[in-house]
C-alpha cells in the first residue's frame, strides 16, 4: 500500500464541520494501517500550498461545494497529482442534481420535479407537500418540505437570497434508504442497504450529525426482489454517471417502488455516518474501507 498520504479536509464549504471530523477519522484510520498521513486542512489561504504537498496520494475527505463539486479534484488533474474518489467530471455532475437527474431519468423512478430560478416559477404548482431545495448543496443543507402554496413561495424567496438556482419536487412518502458502494478489484461492492428513520419529519442536517436524532436499521428489512431492484438501479447508477473509489446513493422506498434522489460523491466518514455504518454491517472495518479505497486509488494511478 502506498506510504504516504495526504488527507484533505476542512473546506470552506457548509459542511466544513463535517469534514474535518470525516478526515480526522481517515487519518487515525490510515495511521494505524502503518501509512505516513499528512493532515491537510484545506482552507481559502492555503489552497496553493496543497499542490506543494509531497505526497503518494491525496485523499480527499472534503464534503460540499469547492470539495466534492469536482473543483479541487480539478486542480489536481491539471496538476497530475492523484488523488481519491470519482473525477472532475464525474464530481460536477453528481453534485448538481438538476443535472444528475437529468442524466439518470431513463434509469430509476424520480419524483415530479422542475428548477427554479425565481419565485414566480413555483407558481401554479400544484403538488403538496412538496420539497424545496438548492441544486448545489449537501448534508439537507437549505431543504425545506412545504405543506402549502404560502409556504413554498416564503421558502423559495429564502433561498434564493443565498442560491442562484433551486429545485422543487414532490415529497415522496415512504422509507429513506442509503446504498453505499464501493471499489475492489473485481468491481464495484454494493453494502447492505441501510434504513434511515429520522426522529424529525426528514433526514435533515441535524438528524445527520447528531447522535439520537436518528434510528438506523442494517441490513433494512426489504424483500429480496426489491433488494435486488434497487441495487441493481443503484450500480447502474455508479456506472451511469463515472462513480469510483467509494460512493453513496440515496433515495425513498414508495412500496416497493425506489425513487433516487442523489448521489454523494465523497460520503461522510464520521462516526454517525452512513457508509461506516453500512460497512461494519458487512464485517467490514474503517480501515478496511480506508484501506481499499487507496489501494484501488494506487492502483488506477500506476497505469
Amino acid at each position: 500500500m502506498t506510504r504516504r498520504v495526504a488527507v484533505v479536509y476542512g473546506g470552506f464549504s457548509n459542511e466544513r464541520d463535517v469534514s474535518v471530523k470525516s478526515g480526522i477519522n481517515i487519518a487515525k484510520s490510515l495511521e494505524r494501517l502503518g501509512v505516513e498521513v499528512l493532515p491537510f486542512d484545506l482552507k481559502r489561504d492555503t489552497v496553493a500550498d496543497l499542490l506543494d504537498v509531497k505526497t503518494d496520494l491525496f485523499f480527499l475527505a472534503l464534503h460540499g461545494r469547492f470539495g466534492e463539486d469536482g473543483t479541487i479534484q480539478g486542480m489536481l488533474e491539471l496538476a497530475g497529482l492523484p488523488y481519491t474518489g470519482s473525477d472532475s467530471r464525474t464530481s460536477a455532475i453528481c453534485f448538481d442534481k438538476e443535472i444528475t437527474y437529468r442524466l439518470v431519468d431513463r434509469s430509476v423512478e424520480l419524483p415530479v420535479w422542475k428548477r427554479v430560478e425565481s419565485d414566480r416559477d413555483v407558481e401554479g404548482w400544484e403538488i403538496f407537500p412538496c420539497v424545496i431545495k438548492p441544486v448545489r448543496e449537501g448534508s439537507s443543507i437549505g431543504i425545506h418540505i412545504c405543506d402549502d402554496q404560502s409556504i413554498l413561495e416564503d421558502r423559495t424567496r429564502e433561498l434564493l437570497v443565498a442560491y442562484d438556482s433551486l429545485l422543487l419536487e414532490e415529497y415522496i412518502a415512504g422509507r429513506e434508504m442509503t446504498i453505499s458502494i464501493i471499489d475492489s478489484k473485481d468491481g464495484p461492492v454494493v453494502l447492505p442497504i441501510l434504513e434511515i428513520k429520522p426522529k424529525k419529519r426528514f433526514y435533515d442536517y441535524e438528524a445527520k450529525y447528531i447522535a439520537g436524532l436518528t434510528d438506523f436499521v442494517v441490513p433494512a428489512p426489504v424483500e429480496e426482489s426489491v433488494q435486488k431492484s434497487i441495487i441493481e438501479k443503484s450500480v447502474a447508477i455508479y456506472k451511469l454517471l463515472g462513480c469510483r473509489d467509494l460512493s453513496r446513493i440515496d433515495g425513498i422506498l414508495n412500496e416497493d417502488t425506489f425513487y433516487f434522489l442523489e448521489v454523494n460523491t465523497i460520503p461522510g466518514m464520521t462516526d454517525l455516518s452512513d457508509l461506516p455504518m453500512s460497512a461494519r454491517a458487512m464485517g467490514m472495518t474503517f480501515e478496511d474501507v480506508v484501506g481499499g479505497v487507496v489501494e484501488v486509488a494506487e492502483k488506477r494511478n500506476r497505469r
